[in-house]
């Protein structure tokens, strides 16, 4: 099966990519530049010339595939109706079809956990940056109504080769020997390796039914302080880890360091039970120890 990938480029996007082609399917993805469809084509991914912005391409690429995995995340004051777009744009190129239409998005709309394990029946409560979210998720699984089997997916914080979160905080006390973070570190975050979300994404085309949610998370949450800590022992600088006040990180952070300060402790079996996901990833401590993260 021929499967269209938004992002495939991204950190999560070529994670999906290699697994789907691993798995026997082909696979095509958006290139906005011809450097990035020159990298696709190097990954065995089939270029789409064109961007989020252009509605031909997108509706072209995913009637044609048999599945479309949205990975591609905006980012920026008009992310909101820039996601909502490319959304209505996929579902009117999939209607009637019952093609799976998988979109990616993220534990941190589920905003403060307050100290419970939250799973998907958890009330959201997004910080600013992300509160049009909710709305994009609800638009997806109701495409179920225009015969498209939408899914979403929300991924606790991603690592693993050398990317996401962690991947950054390694690169930062590298080249600036210290890692600085909002907050106190007093916070928890949930993880999810990127082989294991990859993994999630393929059983997601193939078993999950319209409508459905999953968390994607796994192990138990562990302290911001904890991570970056570890990160700086793994980069060769221990006990560089300065904690800022979020005003001053969202001077270089932007409002996602409201989102890097939520407490949350994420985790389900609802991905296991129903599409029989099995992750398998070493725990973000147990990477970074091992240089593996």
């Amino acid at each position: 099966m021929e499967i269209f990938v938004t992002g495939a480029t991204g950190y999560i996007g070529s994670a999906v990519s290699r697994v789907l082609l691993e798995k026997g399917h082909t696979v095509s993805g958006l290139a906005r530049s011809g450097e990035a469809a020159a990298a696709l084509s190097a990954a065995g991914v089939t270029p789409v010339r064109g961007s989020l912005e252009d509605a031909a391409a997108l509706e072209q690429a995913a009637a044609r595939a048999g599945a479309t995995v949205h990975t591609a995340m905006p980012w920026g004051e008009e992310a909101g109706a820039e996601d909502a777009r490319t959304v209505a744009t996929l579902i009117q190129a999939l209607s009637g079809s019952n093609k799976p239409l998988v979109y990616t998005s993220g534990i941190w709309l589920m905003g403060e956990t307050q100290g419970r394990v939250a799973g998907e029946m958890f009330p959201v409560r997004p910080p600013a940056m992300l509160s049009w979210r909710p709305a994009v998720e609800r638009t997806v699984q109701d495409a179920k109504e225009r015969n498209v089997r939408g899914v979403v997916l929300r991924p606790a914080m991603v690592y693993g080769r050398g990317g996401g979160l962690v991947g950054m905080m390694l690169r930062q006390a590298r080249e600036r020997g210290v890692i600085q973070l909002p907050g106190t570190g007093a916070n928890h975050w949930s993880f999810v390796h990127v082989d294991d979300l990859a993994a999630l994404y393929h059983l997601a085309i193939e078993r999950a039914a319209a409508g459905s949610l999953y968390l994607a998370a796994h192990g138990t949450a562990v302290t911001a302080r904890a991570v970056a800590e570890m990160a700086a022992k793994t980069a060769g600088v221990p006990g560089r880890v300065e904690f800022i006040s979020v005003d001053a990180a969202r001077a270089t952070m932007g409002m996602m360091a409201d989102c890097l300060v939520l407490d949350q402790k994420v985790l389900s079996t609802k991905a296991a039970r129903e599409l029989g996901w099995k992750p398998c990833g070493p725990g973000v401590l147990q990477a970074l120890a091992a240089g593996a993260a």
